[in-house]
């Protein structure tokens, strides 16, 4: 039977043959089909980038009207569209985590309704997520009121506006006037307390002034003492007395139209010196001013404050204001009683800063112009060059505080270091979509681990070895040693 046979090399021929024939043919239509594929991609890439594009640039929109932030602060002009649930009040107490608010915006009183809310007190709370980015709120802070019950009288927090002034100690806002109040006697007028107070007071840049209580209790050349050695300081004290009624007239006019938080030690008079000044008769022939508490005025809320004795032990005063609360006066104007405490803390009080709280210091600089200090970080210590001498008084309290602020900020440096996060980081969702949520603090009570324990017990040892010259304990074959080295390996 015949076996058909194929002739490989004949048909290999044969296509090299033709490949050689129509090379340039096929070589123009490979690169032709390779263009209009290359298109193709290009054009459904192009396509599909800037369809992305077009979602990430609606996402950016969308993150900047609505998640920009999550509490966003207002402005002092701005006013917020209301619901019947909202209103816009000032904070007139805080006590535990209840806010007394006073309300001065309504929706009813936006639509001239008979039903006006305006002078209604809410006991409020504040909202969970101004706690959780660390927005606190003040007493004197005007604030907008969410989930109002008006039956009940309840609501909640919700935002805040700007405040255009603020002081830690106390913790008020807005605040236009600070009187600093002292007594002559009981408790004694103390040279260093009153200028930790006064220290603070300044490093406010709210405008003070400075009282003196209780002037019946001493005679007239204590008097003339303290007004000529303050006058030294730099200060005009206004002497008053709750008793005999002297200078309330002239504590009246400053406070007009104005907030005014009243500081001062236990003891010396505060409480009493606000009930004397708005149960006084010339508070009533002020001029008739835009009082939005007027409302509540007989309400329980706004009776007298409590008064306590001084202790005849120690000499000082009873804590018997327990909370912060604004009261109005009836010719215009707001006083803040507040509690008394005996050390500021001055927290805002730099080593820097200090020097510009002693009017002495600033008379000083003033009185050398044109010529200055030779170093711009000079803290009038007795370095070379400096103008500022140490031949006044209040220099060793200048001293004394600055090596107490130097204290302060090394530790400041090495517990929290100068780095800072912020209270509300962003993250990226689907389609670039920017949500904020509020930054949490680790856990404060986490356990440490076994391995940093260990650790810091060899550590501890080997100080304990090296304070201790004299080999008494051989830590390389100690066995306890030498299981926690196991151990942490």
């Amino acid at each position: 039977m015949p076996i058909p046979s194929i002739s490989l090399f004949r048909h290999r021929g044969l296509t090299v043959t033709n490949l050689l024939r129509h090379g340039s043919t096929i070589q123009h239509c490979y690169l032709t089909h390779l263009t209009i594929v290359t298109a193709a991609a290009k054009h459904q890439q192009q396509k599909q980038k800037n369809y992305v594009n077009k979602n990430h640039l609606r996402a950016k929109q969308h993150t900047l009207k609505e998640y920009s932030s999550l509490a966003p602060v207002l402005s002092p002009d701005n006013k917020p569209d209301l619901t019947e649930s909202q209103a816009i009040g000032t904070v007139a107490a805080s006590q535990a985590n209840f806010m007394r608010v006073i309300v001065q915006q309504s929706e009813s009183s936006r639509t001239s309704d008979c039903n006006d809310k305006t002078g209604v007190e809410l006991l409020c709370v504040v909202r969970a997520l101004l706690k959780k980015i660390k927005r606190r709120v003040l007493v004197g802070d005007k604030v907008v009121v969410g989930s109002i019950d008006w039956v009940d009288r309840r609501g909640m927090i919700e935002n805040v506006f700007q405040r255009s002034t603020e002081i830690l100690d106390p913790p008020v806002a807005n605040v236009d006037h600070l009187l600093l109040l002292f007594s002559m006697d009981q408790p004694k007028l103390e040279p260093f307390t009153l200028t930790r107070f006064l220290v603070e007071a300044e490093s406010t840049g709210i405008p003070l002034t400075l009282a003196l209580n209780k002037v019946e209790l001493v005679d007239e050349e204590v008097l003339n003492t303290w007004k000529s050695r303050l006058h030294t300081w730099g200060y005009e004290p206004l002497f008053c007395s709750v008793e005999s009624k002297l200078g309330l007239d002239s504590l009246l006019q400053r406070f007009r139209d104005q907030t005014t938080v009243i500081v001062g030690p236990s003891g010396v008079g505060k409480s009493s010196l606000i009930n004397a000044l708005r149960s006084s008769p010339h508070a009533s022939d002020a001029a008739d001013v835009d009082n939005w508490f007027e409302p509540i005025l007989g309400s329980k809320w706004f009776e007298d404050q409590r008064v306590g004795e001084v202790s005849t032990k120690s000499g000082r005063g009873k804590h018997t204001t327990r909370h912060v609360s604004l009261l109005p006066l009836s010719g215009g104007g707001y006083l803040a009683d507040t509690p008394g405490f005996n050390q500021p803390s001055l927290l805002k009080v730099t080593k820097q800063s200090l020097a510009q709280t002693f009017p002495e210091i600033k008379e000083m600089l003033r009185a050398n112009e044109p010529a200055k200090c030779s170093f711009n970080n000079c803290l009038h210590l007795g370095e070379p060059g400096c103008v500022v001498k140490g031949d006044w008084e209040r220099y060793q309290y200048y001293f004394q505080l600055l090596d107490e602020i130097r204290i302060r900020e090394e530790f400041q440096l090495r517990t929290f270091g100068t780095k800072r996060e912020g209270d509300v980081r962003y993250k990226v969702g689907d389609m670039g979509v920017q949500q904020a949520e509020p930054r949490l603090e680790p856990k404060k009570h986490r356990r440490q681990s076994r391995k940093r324990i260990n650790q810091s017990i060899l550590d501890e040892l080997d100080e304990l070895d090296d304070d201790d010259n004299d080999d008494e304990i051989d830590l390389e074959n100690d066995p306890i040693v030498r299981a926690i080295r196991n151990e942490n390996q």
